[in-house]
């Protein structure tokens, strides 16, 4: 029964994600911003589905953030 749901979502891929994430690591006053997965709105506004692409193992921060203009082209 789990699999005719999931045939019967519709693909992620056709929405724009509600949030990107990204994985913030601090070394001294610096900040690194890594572009790491994205987030998409449930339907019912009940919750949200995270993707990630990469998986921080050196600690630091995930963060999620509004996608802007200049993050369409990464690709999430």
């Amino acid at each position: 029964m789990a699999r005719n749901e999931e045939q019967n979502r519709k693909p992620r891929e056709n929405h724009a994600p509600a949030f990107i994430a990204w994985h913030v690591d601090e070394k001294g006053k610096k900040s690194f911003w890594t572009r790491i997965g994205a987030a998409w709105r449930h339907e019912d506004g009940e919750g949200l589905t995270l993707q990630l692409d990469l998986i921080p193992v050196n600690g630091g921060r995930i963060t999620l953030r509004v996608p802007k203009a200049s993050d369409e082209g990464a690709g999430a």
